[in-house]
This record gives structure tokens, C-alpha cells and sequence, in this order.
């Protein structure tokens, strides 16, 4: 099978992408028990004893080019600050999504996720060549919607009763979407915000 998304290091602005892999775990736990994430009920943070098999998921999905996933680590540390994934690879459409993503809570509300998404997209867009990169998420996660919204990505719609919760709820899910033609103004957009960090 020839694999769309290919092993990949991505870096920028402090912040270093990398292939997620079982040595990542206690990282993983550290960045979710900041915040202790994995008591939100509209996201999929792994509860400690859990992280081993969120990982084990992930390579597996891995392997068979459903989902690639990349710890996202500081480099002045090399501290485990998140996660997050291209998944959904449809590569006879050249189409991806961006998603499995969250941080550590003391890493949420600064440059890391703006980094991380403009790495991201200049890699499908730029090095993959996709036609169209998407997003979901919960329809009560409003926090990711307004940050799906503040990259310039458009609202597709809503999947009625869509994805089964970790509480046993059925969600529904909103679907965003890019396509390569906004994506020379999104770069933009996203470079624009990053210096308003500086």
C-alpha cells in the first residue's frame, strides 16, 4: 500500500511536530492531567490508564493509512504539550482532516495551536498538494468551532446524531472545510496572528 501522508518532522516558533510513538506516553499524560482533560466531555483526551491505548489506536490507524498522528513537543524543554492528527486520508481526492487534537491547558490560548495548524496546512497543501484539508468537532465544543472559525476555515454543515460520546451520548458533528485556493490567504491570516504573539 503507498502511503499519502509520509513520515514527517515539522517545526516552527519554539514548537517541534513529530511522529506520535509509545515512548510519548508519559508525556501524553502529563500534557492531559494539566487541566485534567480527559474530564471534558466533548473531546477524546485518554484518561491516564488509558494513554497506552490511545497510542496503540493511533499506530495501528497508522499503519493502515487511516490517521497519522504527531505529538507536539516544546523545544526548549521536551516537554509532550499535545496531540494531534491528520486522519480521515482520502488520497484519491487528495482530501485530509485535521483532528485528535488538544494541548496541555497551560499550552491552550497561545501560539502553539495557531503554529501547529499553519505547520499542518502548509504540509498538505504545499508539500501533499491537497485539493481540500477539514475539520470536526463536537456540536457543544464550542471552543473548537470559534478555533476552527479563527483559521479561516468555512462551516460545511451538521452531521445529525453522528458519533457516539465517551459518556454514552450521541453528538452531533460539525464539519469545516479549506480548500487550496483559500489557502494562500488563510497562510496569510495565520502568519498575521502568530506576530501577534511576538
Amino acid at each position: 500500500m503507498t502511503t499519502f501522508v509520509k513520515s514527517v518532522t515539522l517545526s516552527a516558533n519554539g514548537v517541534t511536530m513529530i511522529p506520535l510513538e509509545a515512548a510519548h506516553e508519559a508525556g501524553l499524560k502529563a500534557a492531559a492531567a494539566d487541566g485534567e482533560l480527559w474530564q471534558l466531555r466533548v473531546t477524546s483526551v485518554p484518561e491516564p490508564e488509558a494513554t497506552a491505548d490511545y497510542i496503540n489506536a493511533a499506530l495501528r490507524a497508522r499503519e493502515a493509512g487511516e490517521r497519522f498522528a504527531l505529538a507536539v513537543i516544546e523545544q526548549t524543554t521536551g516537554n509532550v504539550l499535545g496531540t494531534t492528527s491528520y486522519h480521515d486520508i482520502l488520497p484519491a481526492v487528495k482530501r485530509l482532516e485535521i483532528g485528535y487534537t488538544w494541548y496541555a491547558k497551560s499550552a491552550q490560548r497561545t501560539h502553539v495551536n495557531t503554529t501547529c495548524k499553519l505547520l499542518m496546512l502548509s504540509h498538505a497543501f504545499d508539500v501533499l498538494n491537497c485539493h481540500v484539508v477539514g475539520w470536526r468537532t463536537d456540536n457543544y465544543n464550542y471552543a473548537s468551532q470559534r478555533a476552527i472559525e479563527r483559521l479561516g476555515a468555512k462551516k460545511d454543515g451538521v452531521i445529525r446524531g453522528h458519533h457516539m460520546r465517551r459518556d454514552g451520548t450521541i453528538r452531533d458533528t460539525v464539519m469545516y472545510s479549506l480548500r487550496q485556493g483559500e489557502w494562500p490567504e488563510v497562510r496569510a491570516h495565520l502568519n498575521y496572528l502568530l506576530s501577534c504573539y511576538r
